[in-house]
């Protein structure tokens, strides 16, 4: 999700629907057509900064009035490379159990 954003994957969709790829010139739609402008009305939740996003997931589940205060939150990313689970700077803060 951090390879793209709304406008990237709504100009795609609506270009085509077949399978786009990327390279260091960024995306390129291989499709002839036809595409649907519905893509551009989906919010696709990209992100650009993966452990900013981390913490706040974590902080909005921690602030959730259905979250009992006394539960910790934790929030990892996932390394596909080595299958570890890495810490994120400040999401063990966010989610920390209160009371």
């Amino acid at each position: 999700m951090q390879l793209f954003d709304d406008q990237v994957i709504g100009g795609l969709l609506e270009s085509s629907l077949e399978t786009a790829s990327i390279d260091e010139q960024g995306w390129h739609d291989h499709g002839a057509g036809p595409g649907s402008r519905e893509g551009r009305y989906i919010e696709w939740h990209s992100f650009t900064d993966l452990n900013a996003s981390v913490v706040a997931d974590v902080a909005r589940i921690r602030a959730h009035p259905l979250m009992p205060g006394r539960i910790p939150i934790h929030g990892f990313v996932y390394d596909v490379r080595s299958g570890r689970l890495l810490d994120v700077p400040g999401a063990k803060e966010a989610g920390a159990a209160r009371g």
